[in-house]
């Protein structure tokens, strides 16, 4: 979100506390009330949660009352028509989406990972045979880093970008094994 200088004034018990007003790429600017607590001892009371900006985000923007969900700009309903799973996951990552070139060039990448390592199938018998897929699936992708321990610095975006690389490859047939 860009910070701009703009504020909104808040006086509580004729105290007033001003706010710092943020512009987003997409929907409307967001009053930001980080501090208020610490400031002003109060907190917002947003029950139904139509009025409250989650998360400050690059990738995703949500409007639920308008039915819109939209990665980087696009439209969900338009990337689920046009384009494939290799695509949408270059865009998450990347940013944009990729030309003929780097397209060709991910899947290569990404091909290179997808097998999964012969002991993860160990995880999958340690599941009961009713269990439910989601919850084998989310087990399984936790126990990637005992296996890919080499790419778990956060801090290393090399490292970061093996670690997503894997990721993807080895989901849908993580997901398959769960189902």
């Amino acid at each position: 979100m860009a910070h701009s200088t703009r504020t909104a004034s808040l006086t509580i018990d004729g105290k007033t506390y001003e706010l710092p007003i943020h512009s987003p790429t997409a929907g409307p600017d967001v009053i930001d009330i980080t501090k208020l607590y610490a400031q002003a001892g109060v907190f917002t009371h947003d029950p139904g949660f139509t009025s409250t900006s989650a998360c400050d985000s690059q990738i995703t923007f949500i409007d639920g009352d308008k039915g819109e969900l939209m990665h980087r700009g696009y439209p969900i309903d338009q990337l689920a028509e046009k384009s494939h799973y290799l695509e949408v996951c270059y865009l998450l990552l990347y940013g944009e989406l990729p030309s003929a070139a780097e397209l060709e060039k991910f899947e290569t990448t990404i091909t290179r990972h997808t097998m999964i390592h012969e002991q993860m199938h160990n995880f999958f018998r340690g599941f009961r045979r009713d269990a439910h897929p989601m919850a084998t699936m989310v087990g399984v992708v936790g126990a990637m880093s005992a296996f890919y321990h080499d790419s778990t610095d956060i801090n290393d975006a090399h490292q970061r970008e093996i670690a997503s690389h894997r990721l993807i490859a080895k989901m849908p047939t993580i997901a398959a094994m769960a189902y």
